[in-house]
């Protein structure tokens, strides 16, 4: 079986590019997909150059606080559905089973959090900018420091979140990539550069409507071409997806502890602690209605990450005992979602076209909102203190940030090709330093003897060791002591099943020579993989899904005793509202309070304290 595998995907390997000839792009597919683009870019025309609202920061950045409340939260929705999502979370449940779904899950632990945690400090507070609440409760240093790992993080993900749907396009339209890149992320700057956060939001509106259609419409043909809901879950739970890990292992690729922590910090940070969400949160009129756009946002992200997830499953049901990636026809996981659309929808006219425009208006969300206030930041905590401020002068020098930051994922495209995995590289990259950020956001909602040295301290601390463990880390994935192969697939059943893509490849070249294997002779290797370790246990050798977990642990783990080392002045006074509601009423805990059946009944006065009353009375006459 091995060695008829063997000669299945060198067969097919070599005809890959005739097969995918059939797997391209129609005229309808061309005109779906500039249809959207259309009407992103013509949103942003709309309110640059015809809505009537005032031209201030006020109303670029917040829409003048009067935002409605379902397009703010389909607006959040949609930003936190990434490109990356759309194609790199279904390669994940394809690759290594359905234990991702864990993470998205911990979205109903996250929304009670923002609700009843963090987003009332806001409103109370007053902020605008998330990072201003870290200057009012420790200083303006610290702000400073945490904007900078923002930009920093921006610096670092933005070419990702444009480059992965340009990966897509690529595959079903054989366009050179980086002039995919080029045209979608001049698009996106333009319309965000003009529109401000309006723009943001209602393209965001339309851009969610297309996600939720495209998700449903997976899932429902994936799974009638697999032969029904049994046969997706009979093929998922034979190849092993819907094995749940419960292991409590952190050097476990993924499991329900691993999931259900790291993606309520994630979802906290992203949601609660970022400013390209906060922004959107505090534009809302009141902090009521910031509630009811939370539940729904949480709601709407449930439901379409549940189907992307589960795209992934269908995706491995249909293809199962039979892999293009291991048939050659597709290079890695991560573009394996488009060809699955190609292939079960190419039929279907402008269908193809609707999914890719799907993963662009993810992309394209995540990429606007991320520029709208990345302009902000820069402009308001780096430029705006050395110039002379005006209205007119802070909108275009922020039109012009957000030009400038274009460019640079356009560069960045050709630095972000060379990556394997999206979605492990996105978790490394942001677990330097998100968890030291959302840590130190929960420290000063959470423990008021810390001060402004401790929290600079902390986040210092964090992010250093986070470095160190993450770098240490990578060279362990580089020297082969940590390897995460997926779980297994095949070529075997190709034929039985009449795959007609792959047996189309093999048709068209069969004078191939077979090629079998040579077993390894070599002892077994102590290493690290995906579901176990045979080596010691070793901090660099644990998941990098907990790497967010870890960063906000090392806050507390140092500013806790900090605390004590450099406790607070005697004479500093703390505001009560900077500080969550739990820990408000805390502070402000009165003396007990008794009923009147609770307190005690007064003692009868003895004859001489009677005699020496009267006395008194007589003395006062």
């Amino acid at each position: 079986m091995t060695s008829s595998a063997s000669v299945l995907a060198s067969t097919v390997a070599t005809s890959t590019t005739a097969v995918l000839e059939d797997l391209r792009f129609s005229l309808t597919d061309y005109l779906v997909f500039s249809l959207l683009l259309s009407a992103s870019a013509g949103i942003g025309v709309y309110f640059g150059f015809f809505s009537k609202a005032k031209n201030t920061t006020e109303e670029y950045l917040r829409g003048g606080k009067k935002m409605p409340t379902l397009p703010v939260a389909i607006s959040l929705v949609s930003s936190q559905l990434s490109g990356v999502a759309m194609m790199s979370v279904p390669a994940e449940t394809y690759s290594f089973g359905f234990n991702m779904m864990f993470v998205t899950w911990a979205m109903v632990l996250a929304v009670p959090v923002l609700i009843y945690v963090i987003v009332p400090v806001f409103y109370d507070n007053n902020v605008s900018n998330c990072y201003e609440y870290l200057e009012m409760r420790f200083s303006k240093r610290t702000r400073q420091l945490v904007t900078i790992t923002f930009i920093f993080n921006q610096f670092l993900m933005l070419p990702v979140y444009m480059f992965v749907p340009s990966l897509a396009f690529s595959q079903v339209t054989g366009y050179n990539i980086h002039v995919i890149n080029t045209v979608v992320s001049s698009i996106c700057v333009f319309y965000t550069m003009l529109g401000g956060i309006k723009a943001v939001v209602w393209t965001d509106v339309v851009q969610g409507g297309v996600m939720l259609i495209s998700v449903v419409l997976v899932a429902i043909l994936g799974t009638s071409n697999t032969g029904g809901l049994a046969n997706v879950l009979e093929n998922a739970s034979e190849g092993g997806r819907l094995d749940m890990n419960f292991g409590l292992d952190p050097r476990l690729r993924l499991t329900f502890i691993s999931g259900m922590a790291s993606g309520l910090l994630m979802w906290t940070g992203k949601v609660g602690l970022d400013q390209s969400c906060v922004q959107r949160i505090v534009s809302m009129p009141s902090y009521g209605h910031a509630k009811r756009c939370l539940v729904m946002a949480g709601i709407g992200f449930l439901l379409v990450m549940s189907f992307t997830c589960f795209a992934g499953i269908i995706m491995f049901a249909y293809y199962y005992g039979c892999d293009p990636i291991q048939a050659g026809l597709v290079t890695k996981p991560d573009k394996l979602m488009p060809f699955f659309i190609q292939d079960i929808m190419g039929h279907l006219m402008g269908m193809p076209g609707v999914f890719i425009s799907c993963v662009f208006s993810a992309s394209l969300s995540s990429l606007s909102a991320s520029l709208n206030s990345f302009a902000g930041v820069v402009y308001f905590d780096y430029i705006k203190p050395r110039i002379n401020h005006t209205e007119a002068k802070a909108n275009a020098t922020m039109k012009m940030v957000i030009v400038a930051m274009g460019a640079y994922c356009i560069l960045g495209g050709f630095v972000v090709q060379n990556f394997n995995s999206i979605i492990q590289t996105m978790w490394t990259i942001t677990g330097i330093n998100m968890g030291a950020v959302v840590g130190v956001f929960l420290l000063g909602m959470f423990v008021p003897r810390c001060n402004a040295k401790v929290a600079v301290t902390g986040i210092a601390f964090s992010v250093l060791a986070m470095l160190w463990i993450i770098i240490n880390g990578q060279m362990n994935f580089k020297s082969g002591l940590v390897k995460y192969e997926p779980l297994p697939n095949g070529l075997d059943r190709c034929e039985a099943r009449n795959f007609q893509v792959i047996l189309n490849a093999i048709n068209n070249n069969l004078t191939r020579i077979p090629t079998t294997p040579i077993p390894s002779l070599e002892a077994p290797k102590q290493v690290t993989t995906a579901f176990n370790s045979n080596r010691d246990f070793s901090i660099y050798d644990i998941s990098f899904y907990w790497y967010k977990v870890l960063g906000a642990l090392l806050v507390f783990v140092w500013a806790i005793p900090m605390s004590f080392v450099w406790p607070l002045d005697k004479d500093e006074k703390q505001n009560p509202k900077l500080f969550s509601p739990f820990v408000r009423n805390w502070l402000n805990q009165p003396g007990p309070a008794f009923e009147l059946e609770e307190l005690p009944l007064k003692t009868p006065l003895s004859d001489e304290q009677i005699k020496d009353n009267d006395k008194g009375i007589a003395t006062e006459a």
